[in-house]
């Protein structure tokens, strides 16, 4: 395993493959004010059955909202296509993953280059605070706002940096990013792997809804988490969307031919 920093702080992650898995890549996506510290487990555990995983910390994430205030999703998006993309020039087959924002910021990846499958936890197109319709008028009267709480999640809390406030100008920036992977779905042709919290508290029903009716039958497996809030892989389930992820890669990546390389 390589890493910029240790794990006990946000940092991106880097593991080479090795053994029969280890030209297959998964690159993998946190989530909006997360970081690579979120979906670790996830990561280890891949690297543990020998795959290629990388998992890159996005812009104005892994510090604080005020650093988050100055990005966009253009900026996010390009973090994360960059790793893709040196990942998917290393190995002969590549996956994209994701949880939550990094849901959407994976399926935009699907869309725009040949992935051979894609694996997704609680992934977000869609909010429910109805004020976000408002959002781009909205950020010039309210700077920030509170996080969304979590009453039933039982999953650890991870040092990602101060996200005590949550900047307006960087929802209106996700609301932008769920539109444009919306518009782009139709391009996915890579079978999708899903994994949804009954009961989730960030990310509305519609979200699975939207990418259901636009996806159709290329959404292959939709898997309930019964135990698990929003941060499904740091929670009660996490053992299960480990070894299903883990069984999709490996059958997928026999039935793919090998990924582009840009």
């Amino acid at each position: 395993m390589t890493e910029s920093s240790t794990p006990s702080r946000p940092a991106a992650f880097s593991y080479p493959g090795h053994g029969p898995n280890a030209d297959i890549g998964i690159a993998i996506c946190h989530g909006f004010t997360g970081s690579p510290l979120s979906v670790l487990p996830w990561a280890e555990h891949l690297a543990a059955q020998g795959y290629a995983v990388t998992v890159p910390l996005l812009p104005g994430h892994g510090t604080d909202w005020r650093q988050l205030a100055q990005t966009a999703w253009n900026d996010w998006f390009g973090s994360f296509e960059a790793a893709y993309l040196d990942l998917s020039a290393r190995t002969s087959t590549s996956f994209v993953a994701g949880l939550s924002m990094g849901g959407a910021v994976a399926l935009l990846t699907a869309a725009r280059h040949k992935t051979a499958g894609v694996s997704i936890v609680n992934p977000g197109l869609s909010f429910y605070d109805r004020r976000v319709r408002v959002i781009g008028l909205l950020k010039y009267f309210q700077r920030t706002t509170i996080p969304i709480p979590e009453e039933h999640s039982t999953a650890p809390a991870t040092e990602d940096g101060d996200y005590s406030r949550t900047p307006l100008a960087a929802v209106h920036e996700l609301k932008k990013l769920f539109n444009a992977t919306l518009r782009e779905l139709p391009a996915v042709t890579a079978p999708v792997q899903v994994f949804k919290s009954v009961t989730d508290e960030v990310v509305p029903p519609t979200s699975l809804e939207l990418l259901r009716a636009r996806l159709r039958d290329r959404v292959t497996e939709v898997v309930e988490l019964a135990g698990s809030g929003h941060v499904a892989t740091l929670d009660v389930d996490a053992p299960e969307i480990f070894a299903r992820s883990s069984e999709f890669f490996r059958d997928h990546a026999r039935q793919s031919s090998p990924s582009e390389t840009p």
